[in-house]
C-alpha cells in the first residue's frame, strides 16, 4: 500500500531546502535529495559571509566518539527552520552511520534545545533516541556543550577479514532467504541460498535450529572447520545481537535470554573463531576482496537497506552504518518508515521496500497476500522482458541512488561505492547502474570523477557476502 501523506497535512519545506532534481523518478515525483538540499543550504551560508560553526559528536561504547563540522546560517527568523531541519537531519545520519548513546551539540544553544527535544523520551525522534539507548545499553542524550568544552575525537579501526587460509564457513542472513558457504583456502567449494522467514517467527528455537542446519550443511562439504564467519542485518556488538529486524517478532525478554548472545553460544559450541557483523560491512568487505580497492562504501538493497565502509586503509572503523534509518529525501511528502515513522530514509528508496512502492505507484498489480520477495521476483521478471513500466521501477530507484551518492559523500570518505543485494539481481541492476551514472554525469560532475561504481557479477551479486564473511576471522 502507498502509505504518501497529503501534503496539505505536513509541514512546508523552506524555500532554502526545496530543491527539485532536475532528473525526476517517473513514480516520486516530489522526490527532493538531502544531497541538493545541503548543497543549497551551504551555498547560501557561504554566500552570506557569516556562517556560525555548528559542531556534532556522537559518542558511542569505550568513549569512542566521531566528530562532523560544518557551518550555519547566521541568526535570523527567515532561515530558523531551515537551519534546524539541516541539523537535526545531521544529527539523524550521525547517529545511523556511526552510532551512539550520547550527541555533543556545539552551535546555536536554540537549535541544540529543538534537536534535545526531538530526540526526548517523547520527542519526534524518541525511536531513534531508545533504540541507541538499547544498542549502547546507556540512557540516551544530547548535551550542549561550549567550544571549549567539545570533546576530542576518538575513533577505532578493526582489521576484520581478508582471512584466507584454513576451512571456513560463511553466512549471510536475509529476510527471506540466508546464504551458506563453504571455502577452502580461499576457494568456494560449496554456496546455498536457504528459504527461511524469521520475520514471522516469535520463537527463537526456530532461528537456531535454521542457522544450525545451514552451519552443519556447509561443514559436511569440508574436511574440517578452522573458522566462522557471519553477517546479518541488523546491529551487532561483540557478536551480541542488540538489535536486528529477523527477531522482531521475538518477545524482548525472550529475546534477552535467548537471542542476544546466540552466536557466543554457537562460538563455544563450535570451538573456533566465530565472528558476526552487520551485512553491509561485510558488502564493502567483499567488494575490497573481489576488486583490489580501498575506501569502500557497501550498499545492500535486499530487504532492507545495510551499509558497510572501509577506510583508505581497508579497515573497518566499527561504526554502526545502519542506513536503512538514514534520511535521502527531504521532502515532507516522503513515505514514513512503517518501523521509526521517520520519512524518507533509506529502507524505502534502496530495498524490496522501494521496489514495492514504485510498483504499486505504477500499477503493476500483486495479490494482497503476496509477500515483498515474490513481489520483487515478479517485477525482475517483467523487466527481464522488457516491460517499460517494471525497467521505469529500477530507473527511478537509479535515480534515487544516483542522488544519494554525493550526499554520502559528505559523511563518508570514500572512492567505492559496490552495491549487492537481491534488488540488484538480473537486468534490474544493470538499470539502476546506468541510471545512477546518468545522474551523476549531468548533476555531480565532482562526484562523478571521485566516486567509482561497482556492481559484481551475478553469483557475487547474490552470495558473494556469504563467501566474504567466511573470511571475517583470523585463524591463530
Amino acid at each position: 500500500m502507498d502509505n504518501r501523506t497529503n501534503a496539505a497535512s505536513l509541514w512546508r519545506l523552506p524555500e532554502i531546502l526545496n530543491v527539485e532534481p532536475r532528473i525526476k523518478p517517473t513514480f516520486d515525483p516530489g522526490f527532493r535529495p538531502m544531497s541538493l538540499a545541503f548543497l543549497n543550504y551551504r551555498k547560501a551560508v557561504k554566500d552570506s559571509g557569516k556562517g556560525v560553526p555548528l559542531k556534532i559528536g556522537v559518542e558511542r561504547e569505550n568513549g569512542l566518539i566521531s566528530k562532523f563540522e560544518t557551518e550555519v546560517l547566521p541568526p535570523d527568523p527567515a532561515f530558523a527552520e531551515a537551519t534546524t531541519i539541516y541539523a537535526e537531519r545531521i544529527v539523524k545520519f550521525l547517529l545511523w552511520s556511526r552510532g551512539g548513546w550520547k550527541v555533543h551539540f556545539q552551535g546555536p544553544r536554540d537549535v541544540g534545545e529543538i534537536v534535545r527535544k526531538a530526540y526526548s523520551p517523547r520527542g519526534r525522534r524518541a525511536f531513534d533516541a531508545e533504540l541507541m539507548d538499547r544498542v549502547y545499553e546507556k540512557e540516551f542524550q544530547v548535551e550542549i556543550v561550549e567550544p571549549e568544552d567539545f570533546p576530542e575525537s576518538r575513533e577505532s579501526e578493526s582489521a576484520l577479514g581478508g582471512h584466507l587460509d584454513g576451512c571456513r564457513i560463511g553466512f549471510d542472513l536475509g529476510a527471506s532467504d540466508f546464504k551458506v558457504a563453504a571455502v577452502k583456502d580461499g576457494e568456494p567449494v560449496y554456496s546455498e541460498e536457504i528459504p527461511w522467514t524469521p520475520g514471522d517467527r516469535s520463537d527463537p528455537r526456530y532461528h537456531h535450529e535454521c542457522i544450525r542446519n545451514g552451519l552443519k550443511k556447509a561443514a559436511s562439504r569440508l574436511p574440517r572447520v578452522d573458522a566462522i564467519g557471519g553477517s546479518s542485518a541488523g546491529i551487532y556488538i561483540n557478536n551480541q545481537v542488540r538489535i536486528a529486524s529477523l527477531f522482531r517478532s521475538v518477545p524482548l525478554d525472550v529475546f534477552n535470554v535467548k537471542v542476544k548472545d546466540m552466536f557466543n553460544e554457537m562460538k563455544a559450541e563450535w570451538g573456533v573463531p566465530f565472528e558476526v557483523i552487520n551485512d553491509g560491512e561485510v558488502t564493502a568487505l567483499a567488494g575490497t576482496m573481489s576488486l583490489g580497492e580501498k575506501a569502500m562504501l557497501g550498499l545492500a538493497m535486499g530487504s532492507s537497506q545495510a551499509g558497510g565502509f572501509l577506510n583508505a586503509e581497508g579497515h573497518i572503523p566499527g561504526w554502526l552504518d545502519e542506513l536503512a534509518f538514514a534520511p535521502v529525501d527531504i521532502s515532507p511528502e516522503a513515505v514514513a518508515d512503517e518501523w521509526s515513522g521517520d520519512r524518507g530514509v533509506g529502507a524505502n528508496y534502496f530495498s524490496q521496500q522501494a521496489v514495492n512502492k514504485l510498483a504499486v505507484r505504477a500499477g503493476i498489480g500483486f495479490p494482497e497476500d503476496m509477500r515483498l520477495p515474490e513481489r520483487l521476483k515478479k517485477v525482475q521478471g517483467l523487466a527481464e522482458k522488457g516491460d517499460g513500466t517494471a525497467w521505469r521501477v529500477f530507473e527511478d530507484i537509479g535515480i534515487y541512488l544516483g542522488y544519494a551518492v554525493p550526499y554520502y559523500e559528505m559523511f563518508y570518505d570514500y572512492r567505492n561505492l559496490l552495491i549487492l543485494g537481491r534488488v540488484m539481481s538480473g537486468t534490474g541492476g544493470n538499470i539502476i547502474m546506468e541510471k545512477a551514472a546518468k545522474v551523476l554525469h549531468e548533476e555531480f560532475p565532482g562526484t562523478e570523477s571521485r566516486v567509482r561504481l561497482h556492481l559484481l557479477d551475478e553469483k557475487s551479486r547474490r552470495v558473494g557476502q556469504a563467501v566474504a564473511a567466511a573470511s571475517l576471522p583470523r585463524i591463530e
